[in-house]
């Protein structure tokens, strides 16, 4: 039970970082508002691991892995704000969920794992829940719906990553290197684009990384309680919070298309983790 709370806690805290950033993406440019979520990403965690977690705080035994992992997420939240800066919070999200179909993909290639008839079927399901989000030929397609396509395609990769440093480094310090990578990159890319924030922006910004830090430090506790394959159909709550959001402040609702797809999507997602967990368990 304790895990299940975490981890929903967690799909509830990252909407709301999400739904910051779309806020500023009207008056600030998206690559500093990617830059603010590193930058205040370490300013946050740097100090919890050292005094919560000093003992844990070794030196990555895959730096190669990490800088990859870094360079990923940090790609992913370009995409992906960019990607809500134009389209509503949920459409964006309901695009992002192919992750767990890219990673089912690439699995045999980087993982070297076997993938079934049943699970490349809800691989192809999958797709087509994308499609009729999409709806090409119907609805003129532009560049945040890629966008938000590239952030799960990106995303995917990135869960990969995550599996092989899974066994090798400890989660906090993965997500205080992450936080370090996109913070240096964002660093020296963001004066290029820097639009001097007022006050309340820059609370906002702090904000931002407030809620990736909590958010992602609750997936990390969450993950002490129960194993990863199960609580990883727990991330498609997210899209409740992501609603609400999009709803009560921006006046954005999914249309019948989008919950269609959004279903569809979140049915073939869930039955992939469902046959890898039966996989895994068989072996």
């Amino acid at each position: 039970m304790k895990a299940i709370i975490l981890n929903l806690s967690a799909w509830v805290m990252l909407p709301i970082m999400d739904g910051f950033a779309k806020y500023l993406s009207s008056t600030i440019p998206v690559l500093q508002i990617t830059w603010s979520r590193y930058f205040f990403t370490v300013i946050i965690a740097l100090p919890i691991m050292l005094f919560f977690f000093r003992k844990d705080f070794k030196w990555t035994q895959q730096p190669k892995l990490q800088l990859i992992r870094g360079l990923l997420l940090f790609s992913a939240n370009i995409l992906f704000f960019y990607s809500i800066s134009v389209i509503s919070l949920a459409k964006a999200l309901t695009l992002a969920f192919i992750a767990p179909l890219i990673v089912t993909i690439l699995s045999p290639i980087l993982l070297y794992e076997k993938v079934g008839f049943r699970r490349w079927a809800a691989v192809i399901t999958g797709f087509i829940g994308s499609l009729i989000v999409l709806r090409p030929g119907f609805v003129e397609i532009n560049s945040a719906s890629l966008a938000a396509l590239g952030t799960g395609f990106l995303y995917g990769i990135y869960l990969i990553v995550t599996r092989k440093l899974h066994n090798s480094d400890h989660p906090l310090l993965t997500l205080l290197l992450t936080g370090v990578v996109g913070a240096i990159i964002g660093s020296m890319i963001v004066p290029i684009v820097w639009v001097k924030p007022t006050l309340i922006e820059w609370y906002m910004m702090f904000a931002i990384g407030f809620f990736a830090s909590l958010g992602h430090l609750l997936l990390i506790l969450s993950l002490r309680f129960a194993d990863a394959s199960r609580l990883a159909p727990l991330g498609y709550f997210e899209i409740i919070t992501n609603i609400i959001i999009g709803f009560y402040f921006f006046n954005h609702f999914p249309d019948n298309w989008t919950f269609l797809g959004l279903f569809v999507i979140v049915l073939s997602g869930i039955y992939i983790f469902k046959r890898e967990s039966l996989n895994k368990s068989n072996i």
